[in-house]
């Protein structure tokens, strides 16, 4: 009989993928000027946002299901408002180039998500550079180089549109961490959106204002309830199942799922929009990236396990110590035999980090630069 723990970790994982594949996929056919045709990038992400606001609003203050934290003027002032700024970016120039660049490609161009962190994280100061993790940095950008070198339909435009993204959305993990953390906070997701989602709205009205409105006022497009109200509960259904798999799962299990995702993704979208083919160098290319990446998330992981281990082992060298120093002078030698006894003084182990590049709007005082994934707030 399959055990039900193991059951719902992999229903939650199925879930994460399933929804995560589906609001790329959504996206990408809402935005294209071939099958839904609506160019206004900025205007879907907008829906994302209020739509995700007022859920959040319901959840915390109606319904009283979470409860707020503690936020003062000067802590959203300094740290949200930063963070909701590059959250809107990240989420308007990823949006923007599906207008331009194929799901295959996007998903390619964000194996460079690790090494636009690690850089990020190095200009704040929040991490060193080191010789192991700067070569696999670089293993990384020469498979996505040569991804882009076998496209078929290589854009300039919707190539840079994404890589922008890419780093807002890194600077934005980093910040998260930095200020975040400095204050004490940790948000879940649907704190998260409270807090993040309606100032991200107001971000975004401003270059949707001077940008798509006019666009919107002469465009013949129909506004389809429906598709806009189905793709925005996807977008808010991703953000809690992300916080189902998080809260069942470790760091390697996500890793692996986040990567299952993207090659299901890379397949269905070849077969959803037929006119966007992968070509073999594509392939080959992020296969090299990825494997960058694996071993970059192996060294990191390792490092996370390395602090545990460190951790671990002071209550134990604490409480032998004090132990010691209560004994007589005739007997400072260690007792072996009570060696056993130091196991009452440990704590638990400091918990992994469980971040991925496709975390919409994890804020959670967990993150570390180690972002993939986009569990990224690029799906929104």
């Amino acid at each position: 009989m399959i055990n039900k723990s193991l059951f719902l970790t992999y229903l939650y994982l199925l879930i994460y993928i399933l929804l995560s594949s589906g609001v790329i996929l959504y996206n990408k056919w809402v935005l294209s000027p071939k099958y839904f045709n609506f160019p206004f990038p900025i205007t879907l992400t907008m829906i994302h946002m209020g739509f995700s606001g007022a859920i959040a609003f319901l959840l915390v203050r109606v319904f009283k299901i979470v409860a707020p934290v503690k936020m003062t003027f000067e802590i959203y002032a300094t740290c949200v408002v930063p963070i909701s700024a590059f959250f809107a970016s990240s989420l308007w120039f990823g949006n923007t180039a599906y207008l331009h660049i194929s799901v295959a490609f996007i998903q390619m161009l964000k194996a460079l998500m690790p090494v636009a962190t690690l850089i990020m994280a190095v200009l704040c100061g929040t991490d060193k550079l080191r010789w192991d993790v700067f070569l696999n940095m670089l293993l990384v950008s020469f498979g996505v180089v040569i991804s882009s070198y076998g496209e078929i339909h290589f854009n300039v435009v919707g190539t840079l549109y994404q890589c922008t993204g890419i780093f807002a959305e890194a600077l934005r993990l980093v910040l998260t961490q930095v200020l975040l953390q400095k204050k004490g906070l940790t948000l879940n997701p649907i704190t998260s959106l409270y807090y993040i989602a309606p100032c991200s709205f107001a971000f975004l009205f401003v270059p949707w204002y001077f940008l798509e409105k006019t666009g919107m006022d002469v465009s013949q497009i129909q506004f389809n309830f429906w598709i806009f109200f189905t793709n925005a509960v996807c977008a808010l259904l991703l953000n809690f199942s992300i916080f189902l798999v998080i809260g069942r799962t470790g760091a390697v299990t996500i890793r692996v799922a986040g990567v299952l995702k993207d090659w299901i993704l890379i397949a269905l979208s070849t077969v959803i929009f037929p006119e966007s083919p992968i070509t073999s160098l594509n392939v080959i290319g992020y296969g090299i990236a990825l494997c960058g990446v694996v071993m970059y998330n192996v060294i990191k992981v390792r490092d996370v396990r390395a602090a545990q281990t460190a951790t671990d082992s002071i209550p134990e060298r604490m409480n032998k110590d004090w132990r010691i120093d209560k004994k007589p002078p005739s007997l400072y030698a260690p007792d072996i035999n009570n060696d056993d006894d130091t196991s009452s003084g440990k704590v638990s182990p400091m918990t992994e980090v469980n971040v991925d590049e496709q975390i919409p709007l994890m804020a959670s005082s967990r993150l570390s630069h180690i972002g993939h994934s986009q569990l990224s707030s690029r799906d929104a």
